[in-house]
């Protein structure tokens, strides 16, 4: 069973998660600097290969009463290019998974200012964690 990959987009940074082979836990994974959308697709393609990934889910950050945002349209025209790829992916609402990663991060003793990467992965793994909890749940 492949492991399922998570990520919490974004125009700068993108953080990445993976569950483990069984989808019952997901865990920081790392964080890609975006220097260009082709080199970011690449980057996700050998990672995908070497990682055994099945499944990409897509973390959608929609606003607190469930519409689009302006970063709405940002990730839904990354799917896009990611579909584009090849890359076939999922959605997941991320309402909230950067606030609860940085909020975990900073009860952890960590200084938000020098460890944005490490929030990007975090809240990629608690966008993932949901996701995988709410399919186990089905």
């Amino acid at each position: 069973m492949g492991r399922i990959l998570g990520i919490d987009y974004g125009s700068k940074r993108v953080g990445l998660a993976l569950s483990d082979p069984t989808h019952l836990i997901a865990s920081p994974f790392e964080t890609l600097i975006v220097s260009s959308e082709a080199s970011l697709i690449k980057s996700l393609k050998n990672i995908i290969k070497v990682e055994d990934v099945q499944t990409v889910v897509v973390g959608m950050p929609f606003s607190m009463k469930g519409g689009d945002t302006h970063q709405t349209k940002s990730v839904r025209d990354f799917i896009q290019k990611l579909a584009d790829a090849g890359i076939k992916t999922e959605e997941e609402d991320e309402r909230l998974s950067s606030v609860s990663a940085k909020k975990a991060l900073i009860e952890q003793n960590f200084k938000m200012e020098k460890n944005k990467a490490l929030v990007d992965q975090t809240a990629a793994a608690i966008m993932l964690q949901q996701y995988l909890d709410r399919k186990r749940r089905a």
